[in-house]
């Protein structure tokens, strides 16, 4: 009796898929391939030009005209252009694709800017000051808001579903952190560039890397990637779900961190310049960077049970104790430590502001509200660079200690009226997530996110 003949079963390695010329298990998708390595140095560093305008623009006036009123009359017309403009361009993105328009405005704001280098310093009337500062803030590229809408995009239709959530949170920690890092550190370059070269300098620095890392970071293919096109049309939610409550809310809480920055650098050089140390402001203001790039970068390790409205609570409520010890400090040590705790406040409030604000984003409308979220902060830091010089030029810089203490006292108000709305999916637990809308979302067009 002879055995039949059987097919030899296929081996365990034989079912596994072929990545290449070699046979095994491909390497694992991630954020990192995706993007591509050098996405990231690119789009840190474009980063900087935005962050260094109020500064640079402020120091930049004040030292040319002579005038701080109008030094920082121009900050605030500057804020006022980026709060006009900053969410068209993010409107503008959504509907035509970021690369066109991060081109165009990078290629004004760097001219903007070399012209403000030449105007301040010209026989022109302050008013021709004041109109370059308003286009230097009209078209300020949105670099922050537009690079967390590509990195959504990418989470959400490029990475294996069991992933999408935890590298969403660590994302978004991310580039949280690298902002902070910007406006931290940003005004430190301004320091340096202004003491060592010239008034003009920022600027000048500013327009190059405008030139050079924002053109980049617009012909980096994950502009392409993310964009509309003809087989997939664009299709929007209308205007009126951005001024919905809960996208509101998170406007606040964005240009409450504006004030925050605005008030706390702006009254800390006051304040330290009086004391024969002004010198020292950009080292204290970046101990706040430390705590807050630490604690932002590692917010993906919070227990999924501390909920973002919680978090939200928490860490203004922290970043508030910490700015009554700032105005209670009369020394470089007690300004040090209130400065270290405020890190830890800040770097996770802006972590889950931006978190929300990705979960919130009406259909085809991301970069419009990221793009709203950075206008909010820079015209509350332009604002209140101004109105702080202001207090303490008038009636003193131990009076304008105690303003961050009001900032961060609406970050936590609007923190409690978040809290205060509540999340729906509490009361309706099938209510999807971004997260959880991720699995359908290869079927959709990018503009969706």
């Amino acid at each position: 009796m002879t055995t039949p003949h059987t097919a030899p079963q296929p081996r365990a390695d034989d079912a596994q898929p072929v990545d290449g010329p070699t046979r095994g298990t491909p390497a694992p998708t991630t954020l990192r391939r995706e993007a591509g390595t050098a996405y990231f140095p690119i789009a840190f560093i474009a980063r900087f030009p935005f962050a260094m305008m109020i500064v640079g623009t402020l120091t930049l006036v004040v030292a040319a005209r002579d005038s701080i009123a109008l030094g920082g009359l121009n900050s605030a017309v500057l804020g006022l252009g980026s709060a006009l403009v900053g969410p068209l361009l993010g409107a503008a993105a959504d509907r035509f694709g970021q690369r066109r328009v991060i081109l165009v405005s990078g290629i004004v704001n760097s001219l903007a800017l070399m012209g403000l280098a030449w105007v301040a310093f010209s026989p022109l009337p302050d008013v021709a000051v004041l109109a370059v500062g308003f286009v230097i803030g009209a078209s300020s590229p949105q670099i922050g808001p537009f690079s967390r809408t590509r990195l959504v995009h990418l989470i959400l239709t490029r990475l294996p579903v069991a992933r999408r959530a935890k590298s969403l949170n660590a994302t978004m920690g991310y580039e949280s952190a690298a902002d902070e890092t910007a406006f931290v550190f940003g005004p430190v370059v301004v320091g340096l560039l202004a003491t060592t070269m010239s008034p003009a300098a920022p600027m000048i620095g500013a327009a190059l890397l405008t030139l050079v890392f924002v053109t980049a970071f617009a012909l980096h293919p994950t502009a392409r990637a993310s964009a509309p096109s003809s087989e997939s049309p664009t299709e929007q939610a209308p205007a009126a779900e951005l001024r919905t409550a809960r996208v509101l809310v998170l406007i606040a809480g964005a240009l409450g961190v504006g004030l925050f920055f605005g008030t706390v650098l702006t009254s800390l050089t006051a304040f330290l310049d009086t004391r024969g140390a002004g010198d020292s402001a950009g080292l204290v203001y970046g101990v706040m960077g430390v705590g807050s790039t630490i604690l932002a970068l590692s917010i993906s390790l919070f227990p999924e049970g501390f909920r973002r409205s919680h978090r939200w609570l928490v860490f203004s409520a922290l970043m508030l104790a910490s700015m009554v010890a700032f105005g209670l400090a009369g020394g470089l040590w007690g300004l040090v430590g209130a400065m270290a705790v405020a890190g830890i406040g800040i770097g996770p409030t802006i972590v889950t502001i931006y978190s929300l604000a990705a979960d919130r984003a009406p259909q085809g409308r991301s970069a419009t509200l990221m793009s709203m979220l950075g206008s909010a902060t820079i015209v509350g830091q332009s604002a209140t660079s101004a109105l702080t010089g202001s207090v303490a030029d008038g009636v003193g810089a131990e009076a304008a200690m105690w303003l961050p203490t009001g900032a961060a006292a609406f970050v936590v108000l609007a923190a409690l009226v978040n809290a205060a709305l509540g999340d729906p999916r509490a009361a309706t637990p099938s209510a999807p997530t971004v997260e959880e809308r991720a699995s359908t979302l290869e079927e959709l067009p990018a503009e969706h996110l």
